[in-house]
C-alpha cells in the first residue's frame, strides 16, 4: 500500500482496473472510516433510477411536471429546476445546463412512486445490495430524511465497488446497452456551470454521469479520454471512470472541494499521472 501526498488531514484513493484494486492513503487515515461522499451520490441515484426504467417501472422520456420536464431531463441537469428552489427561479426545459440539486431529489420522489417504495430501500435492492455496498445509508439534506442528490455516507471499500461496476458498463445493475445512453451526451449544446470547476459552452453530460469531452480546465486532469465520466462531490471525493484505458478512481478526503480550491490544484495533476490510452 503506498501513500497519498494530498494537502488533506485524512483521505484515501482507489485506483481500479481489470487487473485489481491499488489503494493510496493519507498517512494515518483508518481504511475502515466512513466519509460523505456528498454530489457522488448522485450517480447512485442516477443508477437506481436507470434500474428502475430497465426493470420496466419507468420511462425516460416520461413527464414528471407540468414544465415539460422528463425524467431524461433531470437525470441530464436540463430540467430547468435550480441548484435549489431558495436560490433562483426555475427556467425554461432544455434552455441551460444547469446543475440542480433540487432535480434529483425531484428525482427520487418520481423513482419512489414508479418502484412502490421509499427511494433508500429502492436504492439498497437495486444498487446497494447487488454491489454488496454495505456500508452506504443515505443522510438527510434539503429537507428530505434520505437526500438522493448529495446524502450518501460510506466507506471507500464500497465507493471502489461501485467503480468497479462502472468501469464494467454498469453490470450487474444495468445493462450495457442502457449505460451507454447514460453515458453519452444527452440534449447536446447547452452551455452550463460545473460547480467550482468553471462555465463550459458546452457542458455535456449524460444521464446522471459529468462527461469529460473537451472541457478544460477540468477536475480530471488533461490526459483523461473524451469519453471519460464521473463525478465529484462538496467534501473532496471524486469518481471518474476512463474507459479508453481502462482504469477507474475513487477518493475520498475530509477537507471540502471549496476550501482554497485545494481540490482543483491537486486533482487534474495527480491523475494526470495514471496511465492514459
Amino acid at each position: 500500500m503506498t501513500g497519498l501526498d494530498w494537502p488533506v488531514p485524512h483521505g484515501g484513493a482507489a485506483i481500479v482496473s481489470p487487473d485489481g484494486v491499488e489503494e493510496r492513503w493519507v498517512d494515518g487515515t483508518d481504511p475502515e472510516r466512513s466519509w460523505p461522499i456528498a454530489s457522488v451520490t448522485k450517480l447512485l441515484t442516477a443508477m437506481a433510477t436507470l434500474a428502475a426504467i430497465e426493470s420496466g417501472h419507468l420511462e425516460l422520456d416520461q413527464p414528471v411536471d407540468d414544465e415539460g420536464a422528463t425524467v431524461r431531463h433531470l437525470l441530464a441537469h436540463a430540467s430547468g429546476l435550480p441548484m435549489s428552489l431558495e436560490q433562483s427561479r426555475r427556467r425554461p426545459v432544455e434552455q441551460r445546463r444547469i446543475y440542480s440539486n433540487e432535480g434529483y431529489r425531484v428525482l427520487g420522489e418520481v423513482v419512489a412512486d414508479a418502484v412502490g417504495t421509499s427511494f433508500p430501500g429502492w436504492l439498497a435492492s437495486s444498487v446497494l445490495g447487488p454491489l454488496e455496498m454495505g456500508s452506504t445509508r443515505l443522510q438527510g439534506g434539503g429537507g428530505f430524511d434520505a437526500d438522493p442528490a448529495a446524502g450518501a455516507v460510506g466507506t471507500l471499500a464500497d465507493l471502489t465497488r461501485f467503480a468497479r461496476c462502472l468501469l464494467g458498463r454498469g453490470a450487474p445493475v444495468v445493462g450495457a446497452e442502457l449505460f451507454e445512453q447514460a453515458t453519452s451526451v444527452q440534449f447536446p449544446g447547452l452551455a452550463g456551470l460545473v460547480p467550482g470547476v468553471g462555465r463550459f459552452d458546452p457542458c455535456d453530460w449524460g444521464l446522471g454521469f459529468e462527461l469529460r469531452d473537451a472541457k478544460r480546465p477540468h477536475w480530471m486532469g488533461e490526459r483523461r479520454s473524451a469519453p471519460s465520466f464521473g463525478h465529484f462531490g462538496a467534501s473532496g471525493c471524486f469518481l471518474w471512470v476512463d474507459p479508453a484505458v481502462p482504469l477507474a478512481v475513487a477518493a475520498v478526503t475530509d477537507r471540502d472541494f471549496e476550501d482554497d480550491r485545494w481540490a482543483m490544484a491537486t486533482w487534474p495533476s495527480w491523475s494526470d499521472a495514471l496511465p492514459a490510452a
